[in-house]
């Protein structure tokens, strides 16, 4: 029987994963490729990378690999691999990884305890023991961390914002508040 507090970790985590995944609908494929900053973070990129990173974390850590390889995380892929797509993956190939990735997780989640002991090979060997909890936590930070990078490239690409579908959690206003309150913001930043 899964743990109330992992059962809530795990909440946080599914609700992260639906916010990144959100970010996708209605755009073509150019739009979730595309970079937006100049080191090249795209919407795509960032559901693939995170599927990757809680594969290794909720997977290898604690000796139940991902079945699939990930050749973007091998140890002579190129730097950055996993934070974009090739022509040749589709928006479907990384939805579909990053189910099955989530699938994964949530069973190593609710056939160990929060207190069992995994082993992170990549960091440091004096942080590298660690624990189920403790790794939880590090992936719903770190997935949400990578979902607010999501909420902003998103508005770059078409000016949709917020949360997730019925909730943009944002002050209500049209385009000619926002615009005003840019400009107020602006104006803080240039008197400042």
């Amino acid at each position: 029987m899964t743990s109330p507090d992992a059962q809530v970790l795990l909440r946080y985590l599914s609700a992260a994963r639906e916010a990144l995944v959100w970010k996708l609908e209605g755009l073509d494929e150019y739009d979730v490729r595309r970079p937006l900053t100049p080191t090249g973070t795209n919407l795509l990129g960032l559901v693939k990378h995170v599927a990757s990173v809680e594969a290794g974390y909720l997977g290898e850590v604690f000796g139940r690999p991902f079945p699939q390889p990930l050749p973007w995380m091998a140890e002579d892929a190129e730097p950055n691999a996993d934070l974009w797509v090739t022509p040749q993956e589709t928006r479907a190939d990384v939805l579909d990884l990053y189910q099955r990735v989530a699938e994964h997780t949530d069973a190593t989640v609710t056939s160990l305890p929060l207190d069992a002991v995994g082993q992170v090979p990549w960091w440091p060997p004096a942080v590298r023991d660690v624990t189920l909890h403790q790794v939880l936590v590090h992936v719903v930070t770190e997935t949400h961390r990578h979902a607010g990078h999501a909420d902003i490239v998103r508005e770059l690409v078409d000016g949709a914002r917020g949360m997730r579908a019925g909730n943009d959690n944002l002050p209500e206003g049209d385009e000619a508040w926002w615009a005003d309150y840019r400009e107020r913001v602006e104006r803080a930043a240039r008197e400042a």
